[in-house]
C-alpha cells in the first residue's frame, strides 16, 4: 500500500530516538516507538487524512506513532463494533489509548455502545479506553443530555475499586470530566464520589478524594455558576 509506506517514511523521518527514555519514564511504552510529538502528528494526520484504509494499515504496524497517526486520519463514521474492539485490545500503551478516544473514538455513532461494552472488561487497556472515551465525550459530546451521564456514573462507581493505575486514572478522569459539564451534573458526580469513597478500597478512596477536590474547587465552581452563553 503506497499511501501507507508513505506514512511510515514520514513518521521515520521525524523520529525522536532522544526522547525515547524520558517518554518511557512516563509510561509511554510500545515495541519500535518511534518518539515523534504530537504537533508532529497531527501535522502529518492534516497531509494523510481522512483516510480510514490507510488508518487500518497503520494502526496494524503495531507502533505506537503509527497507531496515534491512525486515530488522526481514520473517519469515524465508517467504524465498525469489531474493529472499535480490536482498536481497544490492541492499544498497549495508554498515550496510544487515549489519543484514540479523543481523535476518533468520540467522533464515532458507535462511542456510547463502546462505553456501555467496554466498562467491565478485564484487559487494563480496553476498560481504560471505556472510562477515556467517557471522560472525551464529557467535554466534547455537546447533544447528549444529561440523564445518559448520570446513568454513566454507575459504570464509574463499579470500576472504581479497580486499583490498576491506569484504570483508576481513567475512571476518575471520568468522574472529574461529568462533574464539570454542568452545575447539576457537579452535584451528581459529588454525590457519586460519596458512594465511591464509602466503599473503603484504596483505589476507591483515591477517586473519590481527588475528584472531589477538583469538583469542589473554586476555578470549577465559579464557571459553572456563570450563567451559560448564547
Amino acid at each position: 500500500m503506497a499511501r501507507l509506506d508513505d506514512a511510515l517514511a514520514a513518521l521515520h523521518q521525524h523520529a525522536r530516538p532522544d526522547q525515547l527514555p524520558a517518554m518511557a519514564r512516563f509510561g509511554m511504552a510500545g515495541d519500535n516507538r518511534l518518539g515523534v510529538s504530537v504537533p508532529e502528528l497531527r501535522r502529518l494526520g492534516r497531509r494523510f487524512g481522512p483516510d480510514h484504509a490507510l488508518a487500518g494499515a497503520l494502526w496494524d504496524t503495531g507502533v505506537p506513532d503509527a497507531q496515534i497517526l491512525a486515530s488522526m486520519v481514520a473517519e469515524p463514521a465508517r467504524f465498525a463494533v469489531r474493529q472499535m474492539d480490536a482498536w481497544a485490545r490492541t492499544a498497549r500503551s495508554w498515550d496510544v489509548c487515549d489519543q484514540a478516544c479523543n481523535n476518533a473514538y468520540r467522533r464515532s455513532p458507535l462511542a456510547w455502545g463502546r462505553v456501555d461494552a467496554w466498562a467491565d472488561r478485564r484487559d487494563e487497556f480496553v476498560r481504560r479506553a471505556a472510562f477515556a472515551l467517557l471522560a472525551c465525550l464529557a467535554v466534547h459530546d455537546k447533544s447528549t443530555d444529561d440523564a445518559r451521564f448520570v446513568a454513566a456514573l454507575a459504570l464509574v462507581e463499579a470500576a472504581s475499586d479497580d486499583g490498576r493505575n491506569l484504570v483508576r486514572k481513567a475512571v476518575n478522569w471520568a468522574l472529574r470530566g461529568i462533574g464539570k459539564r454542568n452545575a447539576a451534573l457537579n452535584a451528581e458526580a459529588l454525590a457519586a464520589a460519596g458512594r465511591i469513597a464509602a466503599r473503603g478500597t484504596p483505589s476507591a478512596r483515591w477517586i473519590a478524594a481527588d475528584a472531589r477536590r477538583e469538583l469542589l474547587g473554586g476555578a470549577v465552581q465559579v464557571r459553572l455558576a456563570r450563567p451559560p452563553q448564547r
